[in-house]
């Protein structure tokens, strides 16, 4: 009879039996799996597959970039061809080759346009004579009508021929009176400023007389005096010379290209001479003075200056006819105020500045009429244009 050994429990602390330690290891391998590593050759196999296959990826991408290009240059030269052919191309007659210095100069060409563009952005522009129904200047004559507001020419007729200005050159004057004078400053009239061609416009001073600069250019504009003129010229100047080098200058830089000073009166001189169109610029910077346009709008001016030590005063009447009645505007036509010229060479003048009905502002010109009459029957005509 075999006796059975009784079972005996031994506990290790830390280190599990050789049996448990087997029973681990199976259940572990049961949740596992193992993989083996490759072999070097594998490896390398592998890698030399890779590098084959991206190499051949580089040249497919390599042809596709020539293709794309060499398709892009078929198309830009067939575009190319059709536009050509388009405009009328022959080509019998070789295409210019490309020229550095000329597409240099063509960019400054075009810079300098972009800079008149933006210069004649505040001044009305005539390109050539631009008609109106009703209007008919003779051939010797010039003339402008201008929107001072939308900067539209609405009438022109020889704007830059030369011609003589008469006492219209007395704008030029008041600018540079207002410009670099003292409107408080006293003159006393010398013997070289009654000095003037017989017949012509004078305000009436003697050698001697004191006035102010203020009454000399209210005598100037309002009555064209031709005295007051040359006291301004003397005041300004330091001498007639001087000032007239200062007319000429400034002119240039208002950009009147056709105007040339001799004298700051406008009497008769060959060599003094202007055109319409600058006329209208020298007339668009003096209007920026306010004294300025409150003169030319006077219908008289009464004034009492020094003579003899003793007060002298005497009353001027404007030489527009509009402001002492004896033209009268069309409809609707509100005559600000200008400036008048006559002598037997430049015939009559009239440069005027007159609002529409709506309130804008416009410049109208003309330069040798027959007579008063017929200048301020013209005058008219072009003003009755300016609210249609």
């Amino acid at each position: 009879m075999t006796r059975k050994e009784p079972v005996k429990n031994h506990i290790r602390s830390g280190n599990p039996s050789r049996g448990q330690a087997s029973r681990a290891a199976h259940t572990a391998s049961k949740g596992t799996k193992t993989t083996s590593m490759p072999s070097d050759r594998t490896v390398s196999a592998r890698r030399k597959a890779q590098n084959t296959r991206m190499k051949r990826m580089r040249r497919k991408r390599i042809r596709n970039t020539i293709f794309l290009l060499l398709l892009l240059i078929v198309l830009c030269t067939a575009g190319g061809f059709g536009v050509y052919m388009l405009k009328g191309g022959d080509f019998s007659t070789p295409a210019n080759s490309f020229n550095a210095f000329s597409e240099f100069d063509n960019t400054l060409t075009s810079k300098e346009e972009q800079r008149a563009a933006g210069f004649a952005h505040d001044f009305c522009v005539v390109t050539k004579d631009v008609a109106l129904d009703s209007v008919s200047l003779d051939d010797s004559q010039s003339g402008v009508l201008l929107n001072l507001s939308d900067k539209k020419v609405l009438y022109a007729k020889g704007a830059y021929n030369k011609v003589y200005p008469a006492s219209i050159t007395k704008i030029m004057t008041a600018m540079l009176a207002l410009k670099y004078g003292n409107m408080d400053d006293t003159v006393t009239i010398s013997q070289e400023n009654v000095t003037l061609e017989s017949g012509s416009q004078v305000a009436g001073f003697q050698a001697g007389d004191q006035v102010t600069m203020d009454q000399l250019l209210h005598c100037l504009l309002v009555y064209s005096a031709n005295d007051a003129a040359s006291a301004i010229a003397e005041h300004i100047g330091g001498s007639t010379d001087k000032f007239v080098e200062m007319m000429n200058s400034f002119a240039a830089e208002l950009g009147c290209t056709g105007t040339h000073f001799t004298n700051p009166h406008g009497l008769q001189d060959e060599n003094h001479y202007t055109t319409a169109y600058d006329i209208y610029l020298m007339f668009q910077e003096a209007l920026k003075y306010d004294a300025f346009q409150e003169i030319i709008g006077s219908s008289e001016y009464y004034s009492i200056f020094i003579r003899d030590n003793d007060k002298y005063g005497i009353m001027w009447q404007s030489t527009n006819y509009y402001h002492i009645g004896e033209a009268t505007p069309p409809q609707d036509v509100e005559v600000i105020g200008g400036k008048t010229g006559t002598t037997d060479e430049a015939g009559s003048c009239l440069c005027l500045l007159a609002k529409d009905k709506y309130g804008d502002s416009h410049v109208s010109i003309i330069l040798n009429a027959g007579d008063k009459e017929t200048l301020y029957a013209e005058m008219n005509k072009l003003l009755s244009k300016i609210n249609n």
